[in-house]
């Protein structure tokens, strides 16, 4: 067996050549964006420390098997609990406990913390003690979106490795080898901005294609609707935050290609399948105003990650965005 990791190469190989030459780190640190393949990684990696077989990961061996289950008594996946999905200290010290017991099966006691940037400061203060003093058996991988949020004592105790966005070629052949239909992956592949998890959950399920075609339809209603709608729209939506900026990276990428399809033709939408919707107006769109949108669109973005309040910074946006009458299976047409 291969890692069978697509697309992270260079990490599969840095990762091999350590294990190879039996230098493995007691605490490992993947970062990089949402669903890129950062726990599956870690899941593969802990395959490799724990596999019985003489090139692992093997895949087939009982320890690897029970891993890929999540059933392995030596591995244990820890995630966030209660409101803000944060790991908790009372989560910590539950891990501290059991990383002093020797491991059942494997050679090593592995615990993945996921969304460890998302860590409470007593849970990460707490981390660093069996960072600093860690048992032989035990290794730590940590996942992150941002790295930086971690206190840089818990990040200079890890081997780091970042993990960035594959190609769209990359996650269309990944998805076909799966046995998704071309044009479909071809889809999904420019919608998943390299993000390979996204990608092959959205294969598997509908509700990432329904719940992106229910946001685009809700861009279109705002365009037409009047100030008092629009705010009704952002006190609704603002009572999910996590949601609001998904929301928003979806609009940018429409008005991204909105852009791109008047100024350098439709050879790279990402939405390919919104092409003659976008088509059918683009012409009629006055490029300052657009570039004008995208930018309140990122800069909203940029507040929600700073914890901006969510409903102000989302009317704010919905004062900047046009009133269109949107004609219907259009993307809308400036109001005359």
């Amino acid at each position: 067996m291969t890692w069978g990791v697509i697309g992270h190469d260079w990490a599969v190989a840095l990762l091999e050549r350590g294990l190879a030459k039996g230098r493995i780190a007691h605490a490992y640190l993947f970062s990089g964006p949402p669903q890129i393949g950062k726990t599956h990684l870690a899941r593969v990696l802990a395959q490799a420390l724990n596999c019985s077989q003489p090139d692992p990961p093997c895949g087939v061996c009982p320890s690897c098997q029970k891993i890929a289950a999540g059933n392995h008594p030596d591995v244990r996946v820890i995630v966030g609990e209660g409101a803000g999905e944060s790991i908790k200290i009372d989560q910590v010290r539950a891990l501290q406990h059991e990383a002093m017991l020797l491991p059942y099966e494997g050679r090593y006691r592995i615990f993945i913390l996921r969304r460890m940037d998302l860590a409470s400061m007593e849970a990460a203060n707490s981390l660093l003690k069996t960072l600093e003093e860690p048992p032989a058996h035990v290794v730590l991988i940590l996942t992150a979106v941002q790295a930086e949020a971690l206190p840089a004592t818990v990040v200079s105790r890890c081997q780091r490795l970042d993990l960035r966005p594959i190609t769209v070629r990359q996650v269309a052949d990944a998805l076909r080898d799966r046995g998704v239909a071309s044009d479909k992956a071809e889809l999904l592949a420019r919608l998943s901005s390299g993000r390979i998890g996204w990608a092959i959950q959205a294969s598997e399920r509908e509700e990432p294609l329904a719940q992106r075609q229910r946001g685009l339809e809700q861009l279109m209603q705002l365009l037409s609707a009047r100030r008092v709608e629009r705010f009704d729209f952002a006190s609704k939506a603002s009572r999910d935050p996590a949601s609001c900026r998904d929301l928003i990276e979806l609009w940018a990428v429409w008005w991204r290609d909105l852009l791109l399809l008047r100024t350098a033709g439709g050879d790279h939408l990402v939405n390919l399948d919104q092409a003659d919707e976008i088509g059918q107006v683009v012409d009629k769109i006055d490029l300052s105003q657009a570039r004008a949108v995208l930018a309140a669109l990122e800069a909203t973005a940029a507040q929600l990650d700073a914890n901006v309040n969510t409903r102000l910074a989302l009317e704010g946006l919905l004062l900047k965005l046009p009133r269109w009458d949107v004609a219907p299976n259009a993307a809308g047409r400036s109001s005359p």
